[in-house]
């Protein structure tokens, strides 16, 4: 099984996924609602969007703007349950387990964390 950091490394090969970057206004919107908000919204969001056995719309259920998670998504390969099993070996038709569930997210707040010490490290 891949740590955080290696999922990472794997996932900015892909000149796809590494195209994914947080803009200002995704990083205003994380700086006035807090990490433990963003927190709990990619928890709603894998648990309502991702989690479910069969998703009526999956490979489509994920926008690509409108919340740094939805980016957050797309850059980690957590976006749909093709995704899931095309980079993380995870079967479709099962729904995800709360641990499975933790791990994504825990990927999906790693990415954003690193994004936004990214931008911090540039402004000095």
């Amino acid at each position: 099984m891949q740590t955080i950091d290696e999922a990472l490394k794997k996932l900015e090969r892909s000149d796809f996924r590494c195209r994914f970057k947080l803009d200002e206004k995704d990083r205003e919107y994380i700086q006035k609602n807090g990490m433990d908000k963003i927190r709990k919204h990619a928890e709603e969001f894998v648990r309502t969007r991702l989690a479910p056995a069969y998703i009526p719309n999956d490979g489509r259920q994920t926008p690509m703007r409108g919340h740094p998670v939805f980016k957050a998504q797309h850059a980690t390969a957590c976006c749909c349950r093709g995704c899931l099993g095309k980079w993380y070996k995870i079967p479709p038709g099962r729904e995800l387990t709360p641990t499975q569930q933790k791990k994504i997210v825990n990927l999906l707040m790693a990415w954003i964390e690193k994004q936004m010490q990214t931008e911090n490290n540039q402004d000095k």
